[in-house]
């Protein structure tokens, strides 16, 4: 009968310490016969006591608070300052168009946010939705959620752990915990606890008598008891401490608060001048109130957010055609300002698709061909020579093997598909295993290292099979298979073997042996003896293919990348040799054993983290952040996910990636493909370039708009444009062509230049000045062809005709913004078709606000002749010119201060 209890256990002591305390104990403790299973009485009490099998929902951020969130930002407070300032003085407007704005820009980043969000819950299929338990004394499927403490779970290979247990039965069992370790070859299990693991404990990665929930079975049978739940269990530890997690802001973030201040003191200063000068020439209250509006109007780029977000949002949707799913508008322009990009090897750098890689056999050592389980590919001598026959080396590879390729991928252990695969190239039939059925088998026993299968061969005999350890195997081999067949295993030859596995051991490879013999008796293992050994293979997760290019050209762009493993040391540096990570190894004991300091101060010289833990990599992210830099952390596991918060942007891959990871970052990849990441750090330079380029834009004509008002006032001039044609001309102007300059193609040099510095800002000392220089010769051409026009004809001409100057510099402007340090005038300028469509479209608007009578009274304008327009055209191109030279004189005199400064120092 099975046993009662009165209460649930409580799960913290049994979850901290089941592997450590014999199976019996662990089921005693939980109040469970593992023969029986729990009765339906005390799965009812215990779902009551513990809650569902599932993790908490992160918490969800109301709708209405979202919307909110849109409008906080230094930028958006002071345009909304403007709009009530305008309003109460009666600009309604203004008022009203700003605000518009406004909405418009918080609409279009709230809307790209729900779209990820629906996007990313499309992903969700991580948890598995049935079990096999015992209960009641019969074995019965239950709703994963349903588990509880206690319950008897059946398990076989391919299925995935819904709960964490300890194993009670373990036959030849292997898990892959690559998405909770980071380990990528299948761990062994067994039933035997683990020996306590001092203050620290065992780690979670060497309790091989444990399952872990969202692990998967690749080998065996197992039956285990379940010991934590939901959010009790591995998994859910990490999920809990991302609920607590932070986000840090994105560079642009950061950049565009640090701009809202600064244009909050320029517009301060401007109007505080005016002010002065109006009052000291005593003019009326109401002119100077209605010329302050307009000052104002004039020093903030109303349209500056919604560029923003529209420019980000083209972004988005570019990414999302690549194969990226971008949760938040910034983050695609945060990770082009990346200088450090973290990332995971299992599945991210690597296929997470075992492959054979070398195979040696009778003295020789080759090299196989291909990816994954692909069978396409070929075996080769090192040096290039085709290979001889090699049917009879791997036949044993092939038989002692209980994985299956099918058309939907493999089932069974990825290394035994590994070695399928090899077979394959080899020359052997893949359906050869289901035309030799085994007669018999000793199965794979972790502490023995190898299994062997009996197969009926041709004439009534029995033939053995074995693959293991290439040291377990020599131990019960005679013979050695060489070109002229078996021969006597000799200690020479023993030390050959040996070396040969070493080298291949030495690049990161798993080894395996394979042996044959005639069996004689019973499948029993001592009668495993007198074997033949016939090849060796060297098994290892190979890079993707795209992952060397994407690597080499992350680091031609500066950005360093870093590899966060799981996995042995040897494997993790194997694998970053080939794809060109550089720099020094540093496994996750040693870096327990830093302090912060300690790690800070080595941090940018180590490339490789090899066998670390989840709270680990949190630490690394903070480590670099400290130095500086900004940090891209990419991953698939549970064990990414608190890193993938902590850094400042987190990319989780949409394939492999568990629900944990996908709900920390800030980028979900649809293909997994690190290449991805690439493409998204081109992407984000060119939007942040693109950035620049309409903040110089804007921002030079309103300089230029409260250069030309000042100059005025203090001539003793009247007002040379209103306040609606202020108006006219940011919106005019900060729409259309700024949205234009918005999607600028990128530079063809945007790969090959290195990060910006974190701490820059968009508006620094030097695009100031340029912005300044742009500013007054837009403000002086103004200014003069209203002063002159004023003696020549009358003052409302005078007036339509500097209004007209100005906005014909507003299109010269957009051109000579386009690039920031190269010649303004050359070919470049025909590649944004956009733009121009956006320029001609402003004209056309210019020409109807002057020359239509309705649009004159709406304006405050008067038709100009065709003489006029000429001056206000060829006053507006001397900004081009200006331009044109300052760069040209700019550009020669650096290089010869270059040329001097290499003559000196040669």
């Amino acid at each position: 009968m099975p046993r009662q209890i009165a209460a649930p256990a409580p799960p913290p002591r049994t979850a901290a310490d089941a592997h450590e305390r014999p199976a019996e104990e662990v089921a005693d403790f939980l109040g469970v016969a593992p023969d029986s299973g729990l009765t339906s009485a005390d799965a009812e009490q215990r779902t009551a006591a513990y809650g569902a099998n599932e993790l908490a929902e992160p918490v969800r951020r109301a709708q209405w608070l979202r919307m909110v969130d849109q409008f906080r930002s230094w930028l958006t407070g002071i345009l909304l300052a403007a709009a009530v300032v305008a309003g109460v003085i009666g600009e309604i407007k203004d008022a009203v168009v700003i605000t518009v704005v406004l909405l418009v820009n918080a609409t279009i980043g709230y809307l790209q946010e729900r779209r990820a969000e629906r996007s990313l819950e499309a992903l969700r299929r991580m948890l598995v939705p049935i079990a096999r338990v015992r209960r009641d004394g019969r074995v019965r499927t239950v709703p994963a959620r349903c588990l509880v403490p206690g319950d008897v779970v059946l398990l076989e290979a391919g299925d995935r752990v819904p709960a964490d247990g300890r194993l009670l039965v373990a036959e030849s069992v292997e898990a892959a915990e690559a998405a909770l370790t980071g380990e990528s070859h299948p761990v062994a299990k067994t039933t035997a606890p683990n020996t306590a693991g001092g203050a620290d404990g065992v780690p979670v990665a060497e309790r091989n008598c444990m399952l872990f929930m969202n692990t998967a079975l690749t080998r065996g049978r197992a039956e285990m008891v379940v010991t934590s739940t939901g959010m009790r269990t591995e998994v859910g530890a990490i999920a809990e401490q991302l609920r607590g997690g932070s986000e840090a802001p994105s560079p642009l973030q950061t950049q565009m608060d640090s701009l809202g201040r600064r244009l909050a003191v320029i517009s301060g200063v401007a109007v505080a001048a005016y002010a002065l000068v109006a009052l000291a020439r005593e003019e009326e209250p109401a002119d100077l109130a209605l010329r302050a509006v307009a000052l104002a109007v004039a020093a903030i780029p109303e349209g500056l957010p919604a560029v923003l977000a529209l420019t980000l949002a083209l972004g988005v949707h570019r990414m999302a055609r690549r194969g990226a799913i971008v949760k938040r508008l910034a983050s695609v322009e945060a990770l082009g300002s990346a200088t450090v990009v973290c990332s995971d090897k299992t599945g991210t750098l690597t296929l997470n698709e075992m492959t054979a890689r070398a195979l040696w056999t009778a003295g020789r050592r080759y090299d196989v061909t291909g990816e994954g389980y692909d069978t396409t590919g070929t075996v080769r001598e090192t040096g290039g020579d085709a290979a001889p026959d090699l049917r009879d080396a791997v036949l044993p590879f092939a038989l002692c093997n209980d994985a299956r390729l099918t058309a939907d991928g493999v089932l069974g252990d990825p290394t035994e598909a590994a070695l399928l695969v090899l077979a394959a190239k080899a020359g052997l039939d893949a359906e050869l295993p289901a035309r030799a059925p085994r007669t018999g088998e000793v199965p794979f026993d972790p502490a023995a290292k190898y299994m062997a299968t009996f197969h009926d061969v041709a004439g009534g005999s029995t033939r053995m099979h074995v693959k293991g350890a290439v040291d377990v195997l020599l131990g019960r081999c005679t013979h050695v298979l060489t070109g002229d067949g078996p021969a006597l295993l000799t200690a020479e030859r023993r030390s050959e073997i040996i070396e040969a596995a070493r080298g291949m051991g030495g690049e990161g490879l798993r080894v395996l042996g394979a042996a044959t013999a005639a069996a004689t008796g019973r499948p029993r293992p001592e009668d495993v003896t007198g074997l033949t050994l016939t090849a060796i293979a060297g098994i290892a997760d190979p890079p993707r293919p795209q992952a060397r290019d994407a690597v080499a050209l992350a680091q031609a762009a500066g950005v360093t990348v870093k590899m966060i493993t799981g996995d042995h040391a040897d494997t993790a540096v194997a694998i970053a040799t080939e794809l060109g990570i550089t720099g020094s190894v540093v496994t996750g004991t040693e870096l327990a054993r830093m302090s912060e300091r300690d790690l800070a101060d080595r941090v940018e010289d180590i490339a490789v983290f090899a066998r670390v833990a989840p709270d680990h990599k949190v630490t690394i992210v903070r480590a670099l952040a400290q130095r500086g830099h900004i940090v891209a952390m990419t991953g698939d596991g549970v064990n990414d996910a608190a890193a993938l918060r902590a850094a400042h942007i987190g990319v989780a891959m949409g394939v492999t990636g568990t629900d944990v990871a996908k709900e920390a970052a800030d980028m979900v990849l649809t293909d997994d493909d690190f290449s991805t990441i690439v493409r998204a750090v081109r992407e984000g330079r060119s939007i942040y370039d693109n950035i620049v380029t309409f903040v110089r834009f804007q921002l030079s004509t309103n300089i230029g708009a409260i250069l030309t008002l000042l100059a005025t006032v203090l001539a003793g001039l009247p007002a040379p444009m209103s306040a609606i044609q202020l108006l006219w001309v940011n919106i005019i102007m900060d729409g259309p062509p700024a949205m234009a300059l918005g999607i600028d193609p990128p530079d063809g040099n945007v790969m090959h230049r290195p990060p910006r510095p974190p701490g820059e800002r968009i508006l620094n000392s030097r695009r100031l000045t340029a912005v300044l220089r742009t500013g007054a010769v837009m403000a002086t051409g103004t200014v003069a062809v209203f002063a002159a026009a004023r003696h020549l004809t009358d003052t409302a001409t005078a007036a339509t005709m500097a209004f007209t100057t100005f906005v014909l510099f507003q299109l010269c402007n957009a051109l000579a913004a386009r690039s920031e340090d190269g010649p303004v005038i050359g070919r470049h300028q025909l590649r944004n078709r956009t733009l121009w469509i956006c320029l001609a479209a402003v004209l056309a608007l210019q020409i109807t606000a002057v020359q239509v009578p309705f649009a004159q009274g709406v304006f405050d304008t008067v038709a100009l002749t065709a003489a006029q327009w000429a001056v206000c055209l060829c006053t507006a191109t001397t900004l081009l010119l200006t331009e044109h030279v300052w760069r040209t004189a700019t550009a020669r005199l650096g290089r010869v201060r270059e040329a001097h400064g290499n003559a000196g120092a040669a």
